[in-house]
């Protein structure tokens, strides 16, 4: 099995966390063949994973936006997040969702800490759990990361 990490690293704290909690998952379950890749911001993923979409088996996209003041929040969030799932259906190949979209720094740093919520354990396990319904391997069958 071949996962790839996508990781939007415009706030790096936010997406150590998240990185730390999708590899804790990765490494539970044994997945051996991750490849990371880094890019500036979350609009920046759905571009990556559709160039390297024939070479892995399922996607963990990471990442945080976080509101300000004018609608590019709400603009960048829903684009993101469409395309993804565009990708994902029309490729057949799961996508977790990672990416973290927060009205603040704090709400951002609890949800992306793998000790508290841990979102990108939450997406690694996603990606692992629909993986093993469509190789029906019950093993991958995940509830709780």
């Amino acid at each position: 099995m071949k996962i790839c990490i996508i990781i939007a690293n415009y706030y790096p704290e936010i997406s150590k966390n998240l990185i730390v909690g999708a590899d804790k998952i990765l490494k539970k379950y044994k997945v051996k063949k991750i490849k990371k890749i880094f890019v500036p911001g979350i609009f920046e993923i759905p571009v990556t994973i559709s160039k390297y979409i024939n070479n892995y088996d399922g996607f963990i996209a990471l990442g945080c936006v976080i509101r300000g003041q004018t609608k590019h929040f709400d603009l960048i969030s829903k684009a993101t997040i469409n395309s993804i799932m565009r990708i994902s259906i029309d490729s057949k190949k799961p996508i977790g969702d990672g990416i973290l979209a927060c009205l603040n720094k704090k709400q951002a740093s609890i949800r992306s800490n793998p000790l508290k919520k841990n979102a990108g354990g939450q997406a690694a396990n996603a990606v692992l759990s629909v993986l093993g319904v469509f190789k029906n391997d019950s093993k991958w069958w995940i509830s709780k990361p």
